[in-house]
């Protein structure tokens, strides 16, 4: 894999990655390009969250709902990327960044985790707008997500982008019936999704499934540790972290 995805391989290791960027209660919100700009300076790699907007730009925001980061009502997907960039992150003078002035910021100084919030039943439309844009980013980055269908939509498209699947135990997954969600805990997706790595929740960690891939050459990275002991638990399964809270 190194000889096919170069840097971008060897930072899936170290160093750890920033969650959402290096953001902090009484700092940056995360998301937000104050986080991202700090994560940068730290040495930090950086994990962000992709939706798009209602004419179909790549927005970097985590929630469904604007509530939460910016006391809006309302989803992002329903609003102009023009309109959103007026909303205020977490009463700041942050504002909510477009993918491409994200990865214009970022650069070459930082491993971009690119996740894909693609909702089920709706692939193509992010994944397109995302592609477009990372296909001009001169730095390293990977795309992920917990859509095996996104990935396989990826992996058909664009086989050269490198991917890791997103998951967790799928213990409450309303979404998902009950055979389904068995079997994404087991992680039989993985052959839908086809990635390069897994990056899995602590919910699941250790896993027997995970530790099997793993010998077989792909990587686990795991998600999200909040504090040293939750990384002292899993780290031997595992190969680099998704952090925030402390410094990793």
């Amino acid at each position: 894999m190194r000889d096919r995805f170069g840097e971008a391989w060897d930072l899936l290791f170290h160093p750890p990655v920033a969650h959402r960027g290096l953001w902090r209660p009484d700092g940056p919100p995360e998301n937000s390009l104050g986080a991202f700009h700090a994560a940068c300076a730290a040495g930090y790699g950086i994990e962000l969250d992709v939706q798009i907007s209602a004419d179909g730009e790549a927005m970097v925001f985590h929630d469904d709902s604007l509530e939460r980061m910016t006391g809006q009502t309302g989803r992002l997907r329903d609003r102009t990327a023009a309109d959103l960039q007026q909303l205020r992150l977490k009463d700041t003078d942050e504002t909510i960044p477009t993918l491409t002035e994200t990865l214009a910021l970022i650069g070459h100084k930082a491993m971009v985790h690119v996740e894909l919030k693609t909702p089920w039943g709706e692939v193509g439309p992010l994944e397109r707008r995302v592609h477009e844009i990372i296909a001009d980013h001169a730095g390293p980055l990977c795309v992920i997500g917990f859509n095996p269908y996104s990935h396989a939509w990826y992996a058909d498209h664009y086989p050269g982008v490198l991917r890791g699947l997103d998951s967790y135990s799928y213990r409450k997954a309303p979404h998902l019936g009950e055979e389904q969600r068995q079997a994404f805990a087991r992680l039989e997706h993985v052959s839908i999704a086809r990635p390069h790595f897994l990056a899995l929740g602590l919910d699941m960690l250790p896993s027997a499934e995970a530790d099997a891939y793993r010998a077989q050459g792909m990587p686990v990275v795991a998600w999200t540790v909040r504090e040293p002991a939750q990384w002292e638990a899993v780290k031997d399964h595992c190969d680099n972290l998704i952090f925030e809270g402390f410094a990793a």
